[in-house]
């Protein structure tokens, strides 16, 4: 299914060896999804969003958004004709959320409670 767009779990542990340098000190990975070529990453300070760029990927945009800028977020889950979950977030000082699709394999209320977690401190 990732060849659609749509998110897969990873393993945390295995994205915080990834993308060390980009965690501060003490910054723990609480949940990692993966693109195609993309990935999402929820620590307990921020979300990540990771965008690989062109044609081979090596160009990288990292957009780090801390919880105290998540305004709101919605989640729809997977349904009978719609396998897929997807998330919306809304950053302040911007009208559009952002969007992201899950699988079906994806616990959205995993990621939901994660968000909870951190966005409501």
């Amino acid at each position: 299914m990732a060849l659609f767009g749509n998110a897969h779990t990873i393993d945390p542990g295995k994205a915080s060896q990834e993308y060390a340098r980009l965690l501060g000190q003490g910054e723990q990975i609480y949940g990692a999804y993966q693109l195609i070529r993309d990935a999402i990453l929820l620590t307990d300070r921020r979300m990540i969003l990771i965008d690989k760029q062109g044609l081979t990927g090596k160009k990288v945009e990292y957009h780090s958004l801390p919880y105290r800028s998540i305004t709101h977020f919605a989640v729809e889950t997977a349904g009978h004709f719609d396998l897929d979950a997807e998330l919306k977030i809304w950053v302040s000082g911007s009208a559009t959320p952002i969007e992201k699709t899950f699988t079906k394999g994806v616990n959205i209320y995993e990621v939901q409670a994660i968000l909870t977690q951190f966005v409501a401190r």
